[in-house]
């Protein structure tokens, strides 16, 4: 990227910032998205089959959509309907790595209701359990599909040679970078960012790169982050490929020395930022609006960094297992993950980035195009060892 084009994304950028701060209590208040199950009226949900454009108002979406403001005045969205699918039909055993607070099996359990014909078998355990656990079994093993909210999880299920290539029509509607070697295939996405609390900073005090946070004033004296949990530790997997472990190490002792606070989540985190106990802090996107939803006069915001590791896009994504003798009916229910109305509900009920174009991210998030996410192929993202011993190596874990 030129000079140019940089600048010309930072303006970009500094732009969409202060998109919670512009909603106001009005605009986000209420949410109930975060916890809301589906449909009450047991519909089925299909809408008018064109697989090109509908309006929101028409049936399908209304099971699928959260409620609250953010899922107002939805309209014109595009993408593969559900009515356009194959039926799902038969028994699938899926591993659920992570679930969004159950939130993912609300969904299964809609398209098990929409297809009386489709029953799941889900296995539920942490995202890095699950993969450890296909891994171990191997061939052996009786999942059809692995679902997990982590890429690195996928990844190392990959790289182990268990999971099958996915065909065209499942992963074409995807952004090439979120489905590596067509080995599994992103279903939504997350956004590293900052949340800053607005009566202590604005856009403009927060850098463009997180390298400078520990020399600029009132951020990293004042910074916040949880070092145990998996975004964090994806997101300092990134920067030592990125930067390189010398200057990650130095990233992460840098930060120690000038008094970041430790949480156990980044949800604690984005709260601390609008209780006014941090300055900022590193979380994933999701969790500011999420404070918001029950906080909707909080002194908080988002920045975004840009083309470093604080502005990596990671990603929820589903894999096929090689072994399972249901390949039709698991590639044919990854589509389902793809279509129009999950991709609504990934966008309304867990405020995550839809991978699939035609659904917008809720929110006045600016769009996965308008971000400047490095380059980095999300496989690696698996190679979380190194990563664990530098953190040792400086005291954060």
């Amino acid at each position: 990227m030129t000079e140019r084009d940089q600048d010309s994304t930072r303006e970009r950028l500094r732009g969409r910032r202060r998109f919670l701060a512009g909603l106001g209590a009005a605009g986000i208040g209420g949410l109930a998205g975060c916890t809301g199950l589906l449909g009450e009226d047991g519909s089925a949900g299909n809408g008018n089959g064109s697989g090109n454009e509908t309006s929101a108002s028409e049936a399908g979406f209304g099971e699928f959509r959260g409620s609250g403001p953010l899922a107002e005045d939805r309209e014109e969205l595009q993408g593969t309907r559900i009515a356009d699918l194959p039926d799902l039909s038969g028994e699938l055993t899926i591993y659920l790595g992570g679930g969004e607070g159950g939130l993912y099996r609300d969904l299964l359990a809609r398209f098990q209701e929409i297809y009386p014909d489709f029953t799941v078998n889900p296995r539920e355990s942490g995202t890095a359990d699950a993969a450890n656990t296909i891994i171990s079994e191997g061939d052996a093993t009786p999942a059809d599909v692995f679902w997990s909210v982590d890429a690195g999880s996928l990844s190392a299920v990959a790289n182990e040679g268990l999971t099958a290539s996915l065909p065209s029509e499942v992963v074409d509607p995807v952004p090439e970078e979120f489905h590596p070697d067509d080995a599994w295939v992103g279903t939504a996405g997350r956004a590293r960012a900052v949340p800053y609390n607005t009566n202590e900073l604005s856009a403009d005090d927060v850098p463009d790169t997180v390298m400078d946070f520990p020399e600029t004033e009132g951020m990293a004296s004042a910074m916040g982050w949880a070092p145990t949990y998996g975004a964090f530790q994806a997101f300092v997997t990134a920067m030592r490929l990125i930067e390189g472990e010398d200057a990650t190490r130095q990233w992460l002792q840098d930060m120690v020395d000038a008094g970041v606070t430790e949480y156990n989540n980044e949800f604690l985190v984005s709260n601390a930022v609008a209780d006014g106990e941090l300055n900022a802090g590193f979380a994933n996107h999701y969790y500011a609006l999420r404070v918001q939803a029950s906080r909707p006069d909080a002194p908080l915001d988002l920045a975004f960094t840009s083309g470093d590791a604080g502005a990596l896009i990671n990603v929820a994504g589903a894999a096929v297992l090689g072994a399972s003798e249901n390949t039709d009916l698991a590639n044919n229910f990854l589509r389902h993950l793809l279509s129009a109305e999950a991709q609504e509900f990934f966008a309304t009920r867990t405020y995550a980035y839809p991978m699939v174009e035609g659904i917008p991210p809720v929110g006045g998030l600016p769009s996965i195009d308008e971000l400047n996410p490095p380059s980095i192929d999300l496989s690696e993202l698996s190679d979380l060892q190194p990563t664990l011993e530098l953190m040792r190596e400086v005291g954060v874990l």
